[in-house]
């Protein structure tokens, strides 16, 4: 099943599988955002944006938009 980063729930896990549009930032590709590594959702900031995501071992705060350009595939037996 493909989705986007945005559409995790909390705890949830996925593989990084491509970005929309070919576009993301530097920092995130230097901090491990690449596809074929595995990335979870932490947790979502009150207001819902931005939303914390571990990659690699790194804790990561994104915005909703950014997230939403990341499609994962997901792991089926994280939680829901």
């Amino acid at each position: 099943m493909t989705t986007t980063v945005a559409h995790l729930k909390r705890g949830q896990k996925g593989i990084i599988k491509e970005f929309a549009d070919g576009i993301l930032p530097i920092k995130l590709l230097e901090m491990g955002c690449l596809p074929g590594n595995e990335i979870e959702l932490v947790q979502v900031a009150p207001l819902k944006d931005p939303i914390y995501i571990n990659v690699n071992g790194t804790h990561i705060a994104i915005r909703r938009a950014m997230a939403s350009l990341i499609e994962l595939d997901i792991i089926e037996d994280s939680p829901l």
